[in-house]
């Protein structure tokens, strides 16, 4: 009997951050999205803050850079955004 291997730990995304929380950009996972995303300065490597969310819990506002730039997106706009481990 093999033994099981481990599942491999499902990768984060922006949406999974808590208030104040920092991550890193991996990548961007919806085609259609990515171009407006990256337009909008969500580059792989970039580091994220999320600065805000609305009461409903949507729009969210993420600081991208250095505290240069605040970003409002919707949530499933943000949910495309995933983070390095």
């Amino acid at each position: 009997m093999r033994p099981k291997s481990p599942k491999p730990a499902e990768q984060r995304r922006v949406t999974d951050l808590r208030l104040g929380e920092t991550g890193t950009i991996c990548c961007l996972k919806d085609p259609e999205m990515a171009l407006k995303l990256l337009e909008m300065g969500c580059i792989p490597g970039t580091q994220v803050r999320l600065n805000s969310r609305a009461p409903l819990g949507c729009p969210i506002t993420l600081v991208l850079g250095d505290d240069d730039y605040t970003l409002s997106l919707r949530v499933s706009e943000a949910a495309t955004i995933f983070l390095k481990d």
